[in-house]
Order: C-alpha cells, then sequence, then structure tokens
C-alpha cells in the first residue's frame, strides 16, 4: 500500500467538485477542491498537488490564465488536466502550450477522466524515474552482502519501513547511510512517491531556513525543499549542519504536522517520511549545546547504525563483483575479474572509506588495467601494499613505517598525534578541535577514518 496521491479539483460548479471529489476519494486518492482561482492558489501554497483538474471558465481569472500565471512564476510542479464545457481545439492547443497534461469536454466521462488522471499521473511518475535513473542504482550500494551483519542491518531496515516516526542513520563516511535510506524508501509506503535527498553541508548557510521551509516575499510564496518532497520521502544527510533556526523550524514541523515559510502565515502541511543521517554521536553536539535535545529526542526514535566495510569484510568479494557488473553496464568499462588471492587481500584492508572507497577501487583498476584478470600485485599496487595497524600506544612507531607508502605513513602519524592531543585534553573534543585547528565537524571525520575514539581518553 501507498501513500494517497492529493488531487486538486478546481470548479465553479458545486455539484462538478462534490461528484468528482466523491468518485476520486472512491478511488483511495486525496481530494481538496476550489471554486475559483483564488481559492486554488490559496490551497496550492499550502500544499502542492500531485495533480490539478482545472476548469477553464470561472468567474474572475479563469483557468487558462490561472495555468499561465503557474507557468510564469515556475510554481507549476504537476500534471494539469483541463475541462471545459466549451472546449475548442484553439483552446485545447493553447492549454497544452502552456503546460497542461490534457483536456477533458464536460459533460465529464468519468471513466475518461479516470484513465486521463492515470496516465498523467504515471507519466509524471515515469518522469521523476528517468530524472533519478543514475540515482536509483544507489538503491542496493552499501546493503550489497550476505553476512549476518548486513542481512541484520536489511530485517532492521524492513522493519522501521513500515512504520512512520524519524530515522536517524549513524556511519562513517561511505558506509552507505543513503543506500540504506533508498532501500527504507523502497520498502515503504511511500516507495511510488518522490526520494529526496538533501546534503546539509552544501546548502549555502546564511539561506538555509528559506532553502529549506521556503520564503514569502512581496507577496509572492517561493517553495522550498519540504514543498517540493511534501508526501513523498526526505534523506537529510549531516542532519547535525542544521542552522539553529532551521533546528527550530523542524521541530515544530514535527511536533505539529505543519510549518510556516519565512516571512509567511500559512500553515503548510508537513506530510513526509524523514530519515536523517550523522558521521558522529549527535548526543556529542547536544551536550555542547549546538544541537537542540528536544529535536534529537524527536529525530532518535529509531536509530541505525550502519557497519563500517571492515565490521563484515566477508562482502567484500561479493561487492567486487558487483561493481564489476554494475560499472561495466553503466559507464560501458571493460570487464575485468578479481582473482581469489586479490580477493582475499582486499578483505583485510580496512577500508577508511568503506564502500565508496571500494567502488572507487574497482572503478579505478577497470579504467587503467589492461588484463581480463586483476592480479594480487596489481590489488596491492592499487590500494597500497601495506596497510598500518595503528596502535593506541604513544610514541610506537612501527619498524617498517619508513617503507610505507606517503598515504599509510601519514595516516598512522596522524592516528598517533590525534590520540596524544586527546590525552592531553582528557577526550573533550570541543577542546581538542581548539588545539589542533580543525572544524569539529571535519575532525570528527578524521578520527572516524582513523578509528580514534575519543571516549576512550575522557575523565
Amino acid at each position: 500500500m501507498m501513500t494517497a496521491q492529493f488531487i486538486m479539483v478546481v470548479d465553479d460548479e458545486p455539484d462538478i467538485r462534490q461528484l468528482v471529489g466523491e468518485i476520486l476519494v472512491d478511488e483511495g486518492y486525496k481530494v481538496v477542491a476550489a471554486e475559483d482561482a483564488a481559492k486554488a492558489k490559496e490551497l496550492y501554497r499550502q500544499r502542492k498537488p500531485d495533480l490539478v483538474l482545472l476548469d477553464i471558465w470561472m468567474p474572475g481569472q479563469d483557468g487558462i490564465s490561472l495555468l499561465k500565471e503557474w507557468r510564469d512564476e515556475e510554481a507549476l510542479h504537476c500534471p494539469v488536466i483541463m475541462m471545459s464545457g466549451h472546449g475548442t481545439i484553439e483552446t485545447a492547443v493553447e492549454a497544452t502550450k502552456l503546460g497542461a497534461y490534457d483536456f477533458i469536454e464536460k459533460p465529464l466521462s468519468m471513466a475518461k477522466m479516470l484513465l486521463t488522471l492515470e496516465n498523467a499521473l504515471r507519466a509524471r511518475l515515469l518522469e521523476q524515474e528517468n530524472q533519478g535513473l543514475r540515482r536509483q542504482f544507489m538503491t542496493e550500494q552499501g546493503m550489497i552482502g550476505s553476512s549476518q551483519t548486513l542481512q541484520q542491518l536489511r530485517d532492521q531496515a524492513l522493519r522501521v519501513a513500515q512504520h512512520e516516526p524519524s530515522v536517524l542513520l549513524y556511519g562513517e563516511p561511505g558506509s552507505g547511510k543513503e543506500a540504506l535510506a533508498r532501500f527504507i524508501h523502497h520498502n515503504s509506503a511511500r516507495k511510488q512517491r518522490t526520494f529526496t535527498k538533501v546534503v546539509l553541508s552544501l546548502l549555502n548557510q546564511n539561506e538555509m531556513a528559506r532553502q529549506l521551509f521556503g520564503y514569502v516575499e512581496k507577496g509572492r510564496v517561493h517553495h522550498g525543499l519540504l514543498d517540493e518532497c511534501n508526501g513523498g520521502f526526505l534523506y537529510m544527510a549531516e542532519v547535525f549542519e542544521l542552522d539553529e533556526d532551521s533546528q527550530a523550524r523542524l521541530l515544530g514541523a514535527l511536533k505539529d504536522n505543519y510549518f510556516l515559510r519565512i516571512g509567511g502565515q500559512e500553515k503548510v502541511d508537513f506530510d513526509l517520511k524523514l530519515v536523517v543521517s550523522s558521521t558522529h554521536d549527535l548526543q556529542d553536539d547536544v551536550s555542547a549545546e549546538r544541537f537542540s535535545e528536544e529535536l534529537y529526542y524527536l529525530l532518535n526514535v529509531v536509530p541505525i547504525q550502519v557497519p563500517a566495510l571492515r565490521d563484515h569484510p566477508e562482502d567484500v568479494p561479493e561487492l567486487l563483483n558487483y561493481y564489476v557488473n554494475q560499472l561495466t553496464a553503466q559507464d560501458g568499462l571493460p570487464y575485468r575479474h578479481f582473482s581469489l588471492p586479490a580477493q582475499n587481500f582486499l578483505r583485510n584492508q580496512r577500508w577508511p572509506g568503506n564502500v565508496l572507497e571500494l567502488r572507487n577501487l574497482v572503478q579505478r583498476l577497470l579504467i587503467l588495467g589492461t588484463e581480463v584478470d586483476i592480479s594480487l600485485e596489481e590489488a596491492e599496487e592499487a590500494i597500497g601494499a601495506i596497510i598500518p595497524v595503528f596502535s593506541n600506544e604513544i610514541g610506537y612507531v612501527p619498524e617498517n613505517l619508513y617503507d610505507l607508502p606517503l598515504r599509510q605513513a601519514r595516516e598512522q602519524f596522524e592516528h598517533d598525534y590525534l590520540v596524544y592531543q586527546l590525552k592531553q585534553v582528557e577526550g573533550n573534543v570541543s577542546k581538542l578541535a581548539e588545539k589542533v585547528k580543525m572544524e569539529r565537524t571535519h575532525l570528527y571525520r578524521k578520527m572516524r577514518s582513523l578509528n580514534v575514539d575519543p571516549k576512550k581518553y575522557g575523565r
């Protein structure tokens, strides 16, 4: 079962609005009705529908001019089917030029109306799927594997997919948090609705609330991201990047099931499945008073830890084969096969970049290699022959440090350096960030990649 699609019926005849509305409700749609263009614009601002049935001849502003206004304001984000009892070919042509999906005449044939409506919604869905075709390859990424660890993760995701509360995903960079979010979406009641992803660190930090919640300026409504995905599924990555205003607004939306645009007074429905992710424990941000404690508890209803690849190394061979097949089919790269010694070697790596690092390695080997088989020697050369095993002892220097490739030697030093500094500040990450002159978010990522746990060095 999926969530009901949202249809707006705009017609000045009460009998038409009632009849069409009742039929659409019986067919499983959610319906809202407007008697004129002014009411339609008001309802459209409150929540964008999935489809509009729009009468042409209405008192005041007619349907054609309303359609043109929506198009000129770039506010039209759904199919529009025009209705008229005085239809002409010229009117139908004009409506389609303005962006209408189709044109049906009155008296309405309910069978034809339903068929046209279903075709329009199906066409919209196909368009969304085509636009996101490359992203759909991500649906399974990070969820490939037959290990008990991955099976337990899939089972947990399947359970949370059946419910509406927010989900908080934890995991290192590249471990597959987006893939898990897509897996939840694919198995949820909203699987036929839009999957929207936003990486908060990529938003303009000074405009974040406007970009997320929209705004009203000089009487004109500018839709935000929550408008775009209303009724669907929102994946919000790096949730710790939310600024204070956006945190307060998201908290209100989760509590009240509506939000207000910046500078606006109209309540906008908050109807979506929300999955957020973080690369570190948000409780640390709460303790440092950088993240709302109340919002944290609302988002943390269902926390899921996405395991690092080193925690399920038995899945590495399956992932290698998966990416070979995917990249040869998707990007047209030449097919190559990982030899058994190469697979065994790669199983035993640390993979600080997790699944994303593995995929990039496969891509690099497919592009640069010439032989069909990928040998142990080629895999060693590609990844760096020896991966250092980090020690927690200060001053420890592995005997082979100077024989290591530069990248691994640098990682060993960075690990020891951060462990030393953490001990000096007794595990306080805020003081550590000041001491090593690093932004806290980047510092967390660095510690995760080096397997440094600040909690070990606290009081």
